[in-house]
């Protein structure tokens, strides 16, 4: 892939980025999260109580967990001009929990740029359609519309 930098960014406008590596979704990283953002609710970290009541069958991921992986995995896929002074996260404009991720299953991130707003001093916003795919699942996790402050 050609990398993303200040003079060609447009030209990536409407284009697929491609997607990330997959990444594992297991039950240490989703106690490690857990733990982290003090969110023990019992579909996530209780496995037999999950494997009993939960309609999952198991326990799953927070929904922000697979949020989290979003940024860093849209950085692995270009998305910041390699040549920017720095790539600050600038929020969502919409976020759309589809499909729970189960401990244990695989993720990746399907990345498209579909816009670019000029801001002051040469800074812009880069939007992206993030797209977080479940392994051999028909339905992804997540659908976000991200954005990206760039500065030169």
């Amino acid at each position: 892939m050609t990398e993303i930098t200040l003079a060609n960014v447009k030209d990536f406008v409407g284009q697929s980025l491609g997607a990330s590596d997959w990444i594992d979704v297991h039950q240490p990283r989703i106690d490690q999260f857990a733990e982290c953002i003090g969110d023990r609710q019992w579909i996530h970290v209780d496995i037999e109580r999950a494997r009993r009541e939960s309609p999952f069958g198991g326990t799953i991921a927070h929904g922000y967990l697979s949020l989290s992986l979003v940024a860093a995995l849209a950085m692995k896929l270009g998305l910041a001009p390699t040549d920017a002074s720095a790539v600050i996260n600038y929020g969502l404009d919409k976020v759309r929990f589809i499909t729970p991720v189960k401990a244990g299953e695989r993720v990746r991130l399907q990345l498209a740029l579909v816009g670019i707003e000029p801001k002051e001093n040469g800074k812009f916003l880069i939007k992206s359609k993030a797209t977080l795919e479940i392994e051999n699942n028909q339905s992804p996790t997540l659908v976000a519309e991200s954005l990206a402050l760039i500065i030169p």
